[in-house]
């Protein structure tokens, strides 16, 4: 997809605040600091567009980006991140629960993990939430510029034995600092968004 002109829309916390749209919407999850706002900002050719928090954990609402009136991205607040309290930890969790349970417009789910750890609890439970909701959905790996090669196969296998991945499951390994795995992963997000299309 080439992109020419993606713009902020709003940000919002609750149902009643999100945007009167019919596009279909393509939503990233991950926990803060697995790169998200970096990835939306690579993809869309902007450097600061998804704006990034000053420290993990800032972005505490669900942000909107039209994609020249063709889509929406959709950026899920951060979840795992320790010094916030319980309180705040469950609010993201309704949060992001709700708009996975109601949002009709979402039709693709990008979860992000980060290449170089295991899957943590809140990754599980998120993917969990993913299955439950029934959205179709793309996983991929984040900071491969950080791992070598062999490492980053070796994750990835730990990646797809960890959240009980389907082994026709495709976990797509990207980097937001050298553009590597980018242009495979707009092909598998067109590939959604062309399959709806026709479909509609």
């Amino acid at each position: 997809m080439i992109v020419r002109n993606p713009k902020f829309v709003l940000s919002a916390i609750s149902e009643k605040q999100y945007p009167d749209s019919n596009l279909l919407e393509v939503a990233f999850a991950g926990r803060s600091n697995v790169g998200k706002s970096s990835l939306i900002n690579t993809l869309l050719n902007r450097k600061n567009l998804a704006r990034k928090g000053s420290r993990q954990g800032m972005t505490r609402m669900i942000n909107f980006f039209n994609i020249d009136d063709e889509i929406h991205f959709v950026d899920l607040p951060g979840y795992g991140y320790a010094s916030v309290s319980k309180s705040e930890m469950n609010l993201w969790s309704k949060v992001i629960t709700n708009y996975l349970n109601v949002r009709q417009q979402l039709y693709l789910m990008i979860m992000l993990v980060d290449i170089r750890h295991k899957p943590s609890k809140e990754d599980i439970q998120m993917y969990k939430w993913i299955l439950e909701s029934g959205v179709q959905h793309i996983i991929v790996a984040t900071k491969s510029d950080k791992v070598s090669r062999a490492e980053a196969q070796r994750n990835m296998k730990l990646i797809r034995e960890t959240l009980v991945l389907p082994d026709d499951t495709k976990i797509y390994l990207v980097s937001s600092q050298n553009r590597n795995g980018i242009k495979e992963l707009w092909d598998a997000i067109d590939s959604y968004i062309v399959e709806e299309e026709e479909n509609e």
